[in-house]
């Protein structure tokens, strides 16, 4: 019996070593530059790729593929049976990343999880003013609010008291702004004075170890040889950032990318029928949209937003940028793979009459110029932005208004569209804990329009008291019926044109193994590599 656990620990070694041996870089298309590697600053799931997914780790994970939880740098946690507390123990013999930056001294513990979400709760933290932009997911979500404490119990077990009821709140930990950070570290570039490194130069204890980053080029890890959950097969990883998805697809055919993420809709087939390819895909979360700016002049009025939407034929803009029966013509902010999903919205037929009436109504003068901020490549979301907004400007023309198209970089965008400066923002949304609240609550709620992520600038009293209920309700029958309500209210007010539910699509190598295509539409490759 005692020769078996050396047998074991012998084969086990010798594994590793060929494992090493013979672990081949990865190299991934991606459709986007990360907008930097403080993860709480962002929300954007190109960030979250770059950075959460790669240097850090959460208390808790989604399991690869799906909305289901799973232990991560917590192993267990226990909830009161009031729903209040949630007591994570944490797992024990967990390294932070060792780079020629920093060299910790000590394993990740309870220091680690308060430092990570006190610096976003605490106004007096001594990170809490560091950050230019707030912490704009944790205040999207509400979590100022929802958390009363965050307190140490001893260097394994951390608690978490809530104000109220939070049905989602397992899942929320396990998003990207919930990423644990090394107190250590953060107390060192302070010191320093180098506070603004925690952006360029991160530390994690994730799957990847961070090496350099090009602007606009290419982000370069290594496999992290400590990594709890083992060292990752490919090694280095690297992500060579593409904005377009052509050129994605001609570097895959090439071998000079190994996965290309976001390929056309309308390439799949093609990308089927070669032989050294293959697709992974998915009903995802996801939902494009076209967010009406409700505090700009004349979009205020909700008969010029019924005006634009009537007149947008959004059948032909589905077909056109997705291709048949890759996406749905999206009736409301999220998917129907989604608890609450009111499939009593209809889109209302197209209807040039009844919108010019409309906006004649609202006293919008013939020649009205609104401007459409719109991205300068192809994502999961919007695979050929230049083609939809064209296709809107022609709908709107009938219409006598003038659509003024302003194309961007996507970073440069998004923050152009938290300033208010837009009428309308062509954006989209994945949903990244398979919850609605996900959708409604950092898209559409009072406190994300004060922030800016909500591109709407919408708050609606109605639709907020009725998200906030269902937040609060464990009970799914209640949930879903309260969500169907606040669709109603959605719909009625139409802050949005919601535009399409797609389908994701990542293609790749035939030798690639170990990917798992997410619903949140996430990617992790700490299980791929290329055979």
């Amino acid at each position: 019996m005692k020769m078996l656990p050396l047998k074991a620990a012998v084969g086990a070694a010798l594994l590793s070593v060929a494992l090493g041996a013979t672990a081949k870089p990865l190299v991934v298309c991606t459709e986007a530059s990360p907008e930097g590697f403080d993860m709480v600053q962002y929300t954007t799931a190109v960030t979250a790729d770059a950075v959460a997914e790669t240097i850090f780790n959460r208390l808790v994970d989604f399991k690869p593929g799906t909305t289901d939880i799973e232990p991560a740098l917590a192993e267990s946690w226990d909830i009161s049976p009031d729903g209040l507390q949630y007591t994570f123990h944490l797992r024990k013999g967990v390294k932070f990343h060792s780079t020629d930056y920093f060299t910790p001294t000590r394993e990740m513990n309870a220091d680690d999880v308060l430092w990570s979400f006190q610096r976003q709760l605490d106004p007096k933290h001594p990170w809490h003013d560091k950050s230019s932009v707030g912490f704009p997911y944790f205040e999207s979500m509400g979590f100022k609010e929802l958390l009363k404490s965050v307190e140490k119990i001893d260097d394994h077990t951390v608690v978490f008291t809530l104000t109220r009821r939070e049905a989602p709140f397992l899942a929320d930990v396990a998003m990207a702004f919930s990423s644990i950070f090394p107190a250590e570290y953060a107390d060192k570039l302070l010191k320093e004075g180098k506070a603004s490194e925690l952006n360029s130069k991160p530390i994690g204890t994730g799957p990847f170890i961070f090496t350099r980053y090009a602007k606009d080029a290419q982000v370069r890890f290594k496999a992290n040889p400590d990594y709890f959950r083992g060292k990752p097969p490919a090694d280095p990883l690297v992500l060579a950032i593409t904005t377009d998805n052509n050129v994605r697809l001609q570097k895959l055919k090439a071998n000079e990318c190994q996965i290309a993420l976001y390929p056309k809709p309308d390439d799949i087939p093609s990308i089927k029928a070669d032989a050294n390819l293959k697709v992974d895909e998915l009903a995802a979360m996801t939902t494009g949209y076209i967010a009406m700016n409700t505090t700009r002049k004349y979009m205020s009025d909700v008969r010029v937003r019924k005006a634009i939407d009537i007149a947008f034929d959004k059948e032909a803009y589905v077909n056109s940028l997705y291709g048949k029966g890759n996406a749905l013509v999206a009736t409301g902010p999220y998917p129907p793979t989604l608890l609450g999903f009111n499939n009593s919205l209809k889109n209302p037929p197209r209807d040039l009459d009844k919108a010019r009436a409309l906006l004649k109504e609202a006293g919008v003068p013939e020649g009205t110029v609104i401007t459409l901020f719109t991205r300068n490549g192809g994502g999961p979301t919007n695979p050929n932005p230049m083609l939809g907004a064209q296709m809107m400007q022609a709908d709107l023309a009938k219409v006598g208004l003038k659509l003024d198209i302003r194309v961007m970089e996507w970073g440069e965008m998004l923050k152009r569209a938290k300033n208010g400066e837009h009428d309308m923002v062509s954006a989209g949304w994945a949903g990244d804990n398979g919850d609605p609240d996900n959708f409604l609550t950092p898209n559409l709620s009072c406190d994300a329009a004060k922030n800016g992520e909500n591109y709407a600038r919408w708050c609606n009293k109605t639709f907020q008291d009725l998200i906030d209920e269902a937040r609060s309700d464990a009970e799914p029958a209640k949930r879903a019926e309260l969500y169907e309500k606040a669709m109603l209210v959605f719909e009625q007010d139409q802050p949005w044109i919601p535009m399409a539910y797609p389908k994701m699509f990542t293609a790749m190598r035939k030798n690639v193994e170990g990917y798992h295509i997410s619903p949140l539409t996430t990617n992790n490759f700490a299980t791929t590599q290329v055979k």
